[in-house]
């Protein structure tokens, strides 16, 4: 019990623990998210509603998801840079010397960042250049939107799944 208790009053133990599991659970909800609209969603519209339908009922999930995914971003982005300071920190602890030394967890770092300035551009893009129907599409633009009915969600699921690959990399390059 005295050993929970050390832990829960030391910040310096705390702080990184509840910033990682933040991150974590950021990034599944988010992946997660993606890859049900992949799926399960798309799938199960395709198959079971009209061809004229699936797009708009896409949309109405993806409006609300879209407003999820905005908060989550910014959850990511701030317990990242949290997470980085402290791994330099436990590096350093580690082998007296900090991140700039270690150039595979810096290797695997950017792609991974690199990744994810990918995945949210891929965000941001469909929060920006959002394409309503207009109902002039020709039958090739109607039988894409009715593939893929949000822009780039298989692409932004397999970014996602190579995101958390890189992630697993990094957790135990630090160690």
């Amino acid at each position: 019990m005295s050993d929970l208790l050390d832990i829960l009053s030391d910040l310096n133990k705390i702080i990184p623990i509840l910033s990682h599991w933040l991150h974590v659970l950021s990034a599944v909800v988010w992946i997660g998210g993606l890859a049900f609209l992949v799926m399960a969603v798309t799938p199960g519209l395709q198959a079971s509603v009209p061809k004229e339908f699936i797009k708009p009922i896409c949309d109405t999930f993806y409006k609300q998801y879209r407003k999820v995914v905005g908060v989550l971003l910014m959850i990511i982005l701030f317990t990242g840079g949290i997470n980085l300071h402290y791994v330099g920190e436990l590096m350093e602890m580690q082998t007296g010397e900090g991140l700039s030394h270690n150039a595979k967890y810096l290797t695997i770092f950017f792609i991974k960042l690199t990744l994810v300035l990918g995945i949210l551009t891929l965000y941001l893009y469909t929060v920006i250049f959002r394409i309503e129907p207009t109902g002039e599409e020709d039958e090739e633009e109607k039988e894409e939107q009715v593939v893929e009915p949000i822009p780039f969600q298989k692409a932004g699921l397999w970014i996602g799944v190579f995101i958390i690959l890189c992630a697993a990399a990094m957790k135990h390059l630090h160690l």
